[in-house]
């Protein structure tokens, strides 16, 4: 897969489309194109920023290109480029994504969008089933009440973790995959979808590119987002706040089926 799975999102973005702003913020980083916004998660590290072109006025498809950077930073912005084009609603309602209503809920509310909790009836009927979760997502030890759990993570903080290296080892036995999105900005992605490519695999988080050419390269089920409030995005990736689900950003899922 290597490349091809990034090159083909990047040659997606009409040519023509142009950045009119982007930052790249503590937690959370946007840009703002012709198309809309589009979102993700800051990733750092990785090899030392070398870009110093002011995207602002430059074609999304520029920028999108930084998605293959390996600075994590260059490729958080890219990410973030490629949300721009593929998060609108114009493109994903007729694929039949399916959005969650605005809404604001106490911090610590499982949200109705929730995939974690979208996917649950499939792996109950499965029966003792074996969920690797890459990535420590809040309430992710729910799962281990009603399957086998295996938490991938880099900085092990849990007793539920197991560095991700073992992912060689535990992902060919998957029933159930869910992978950050920041998988695609850090670049493991393709070679994690390999190795689940027997599992059924869901792609999680705001940094997930809602774009169907995934379900190509063995995903079921896109469960990212996309943004309801410009203003209050700006608001939180420029003051390092919290990114509001169901009023900043909306949970948005999208299946193969």
């Amino acid at each position: 897969m290597t490349w091809r799975l990034y090159d083909a999102l990047i040659e997606g973005i009409p040519g023509d489309v142009l950045v009119k702003d982007y930052c790249l913020g503590i937690g959370w980083s946007y840009v703002e194109a012709e198309s809309g916004c589009g979102v993700s998660y800051t990733c750092r590290g990785g090899a030392r920023n070398s870009e110093e072109r002011d995207f602002r006025g430059l074609p999304l498809r520029e920028m999108a290109e930084l998605a293959k950077s390996w600075s994590f930073e260059e490729a958080t912005l890219g990410t973030a480029a490629l949300n721009a084009w593929y998060g609108q609603r114009k493109l994903l309602d007729p694929l039949g994504a399916e959005y969650e209503e605005r809404e604001e809920l106490p911090d610590g509310s499982i949200r109705k969008m929730d995939a974690f909790e979208l996917v649950r009836p499939r792996i109950e009927a499965k029966g003792d089933a074996h969920v690797v979760v890459i990535g420590h997502f809040p309430h992710v030890d729910r799962i281990a009440e009603y399957a086998r759990l295996t938490v991938l993570e880099r900085n092990c903080r849990s007793e539920l973790d197991t560095p991700d290296p073992a992912c060689e080892y535990v992902l060919p036995e998957a029933d159930f995959a869910f992978m950050t999105g920041v998988t695609f900005e850090n670049k493991t992605a393709p070679r994690l979808l390999e190795l689940a490519r027997n599992a059924y695999v869901t792609l999680v988080g705001p940094s997930v590119v809602m774009s169907p050419m995934l379900f190509e390269h063995g995903v079921n089920m896109l469960a990212g987002s996309v943004v309801g409030d410009v203003e209050r995005v700006r608001r939180a990736v420029k003051s390092g706040g919290t990114m509001r689900f169901g009023s900043a950003l909306l949970m948005t899922r999208l299946c193969r089926e």
